[in-house]
């Protein structure tokens, strides 16, 4: 497996750059870290002064970590004065004042004079001295310019593979060889109609669940939440997920397409069409197990208050109670199965018709050995802890009788 960043299936950058020349480097490991921080930045030519642990080196190989052709490549010099021979351009790297009329910069500066100095065909190097003390006066002497790091000055000893690292990225960027990132716009930006279009579909959401409070601070509040996403600057594709997002949350996992979501007026008006109408509307207009999803989702406000306190009181906890379940060609409203027991919420207002098929059903279920407890919705909103404890007292006293 490859290494983080590392990719073989890509072209090894391979263009005119400064040879790095490292005088008696004393350890195999540095080496290594050296060449690894050259192929980075696109230098390849290493030239080796009297390395102290010898070469070829084993572990120069294993701290490279995939940087071989670059210590492949590697030649070995006697002394600096014959690894430059052929250099037109020369930089030495010191921390040290050295007390030499020579031109001393940093990288950025070292970079921007080599790069036109290689592009016209000059050999550069830079040298970079040993671990322990750097470059010696006289090795100092044999370049054109001092390069030197803005570093701490009481411990300025930079490791040789992190000043390597520094100087060859400088000279990367000078040399714009490679950007490591492109990057690619999949989406346009969003035009501002349909981000306004969104915003408008969240605004209308947001009025739904009463979030604008308190309403002296509405346009306030709302003109915040717009430049929220007018920094954003987000494309199209950023919208179309912000707006899918906004519009599951609202109407539940399925969208529209699937039910949508009722307003509770809209919620009573369907349970009034099934009860009027009864079996048939089962038969005839939809599947029963659509319809029950239906209706789950879309509960009136006194069967959510009812679901919610029956699940949340350890008197019920176990008793398998569901809601919106066909049974036969019934949909009851909270149904045990464990229990044989089925609540039926009876509506303020109810027609003569649907009074009747309401009789008809609790006998279909009588027949089949189902307890039917009817309760009322205005007994639910006027006090839904007392429905609860009449609820234990029935379902306690029927598993007794059983």
């Amino acid at each position: 497996m490859p290494g983080s960043g590392t990719d073989k299936t890509k072209r090894w950058i391979e263009t005119p750059a400064p040879v790095v020349v490292l005088v008696e480097p004393q350890l195999g490991e540095n080496i290594g870290a050296a060449a690894r921080a050259m192929a980075n930045f696109g230098l390849s030519r290493l030239r080796l002064v009297k390395p102290v642990q010898g070469w070829p080196n084993e572990r120069a190989r294993v701290m490279a970590a995939g940087a071989d052709r670059v210590l492949a490549k590697a030649t070995l010099y006697d002394s600096l004065a014959d690894a430059i021979g052929d250099c037109h351009f020369v930089l030495a790297t010191t921390a040290r004042q050295h007390d030499q009329a020579k031109p001393v910069g940093g990288a950025d500066a070292a970079a921007a004079e080599m790069a036109p100095r290689v592009a016209a065909g000059e050999t550069v190097a830079l040298v970079f001295g040993r671990e322990r003390y750097g470059l010696e006066n006289h090795e100092v002497g044999l370049a054109d310019r001092i390069l030197t790091l803005p570093v701490n000055p009481a411990f300025a000893s930079l490791n040789l593979a992190q000043a390597v690292a520094i100087v060859a990225y400088e000279w990367f960027k000078q040399a714009g060889v490679h950007e490591p990132y492109v990057r690619h716009e999949k989406s346009p930006p969003a035009a501002k109609q349909q981000l306004h279009a969104f915003f408008t579909d969240l605004e209308r959401e947001l009025e739904r669940v009463e979030f604008f409070r308190p309403a002296e601070k509405r346009d306030t509040m709302r003109v915040n939440l717009l430049n929220i996403f007018q920094r954003m600057q987000p494309t199209q594709q950023d919208i179309r997920t912000l707006h899918g997002i906004i519009m599951a949350i609202a109407q539940g996992r399925k969208g529209p397409a699937r039910g949508g979501v009722l307003d509770p007026g809209e919620a009573l008006k369907l349970r009034e069409l099934i009860a009027e109408h009864g079996t048939r509307v089962l038969e005839e207009r939809a599947p029963v197990r659509g319809l029950a999803r239906l209706l789950r989702r879309n509960p009136t406000e006194a069967e959510r208050r009812l679901w919610q306190a029956l699940v949340n009181d350890r008197r019920f906890a176990g008793r398998g109670f569901k809601r919106q379940v066909p049974i036969g060609p019934h949909l009851v409203d909270f149904v045990s199965f464990p229990l044989k027991c089925i609540i039926d919420l009876v509506p303020e207002q109810e027609s003569d018709e649907a009074k009747s098929l309401r009789v008809d059903k609790r006998a279909w279920l009588a027949e089949r050995d189902y307890r039917v407890v009817p309760v009322r919705a205005e007994a639910i909103e006027a006090d839904v802890k007392m429905v609860l404890e009449e609820l234990s007292a029935i379902i306690g006293a029927s598993r007794q009788a059983t």
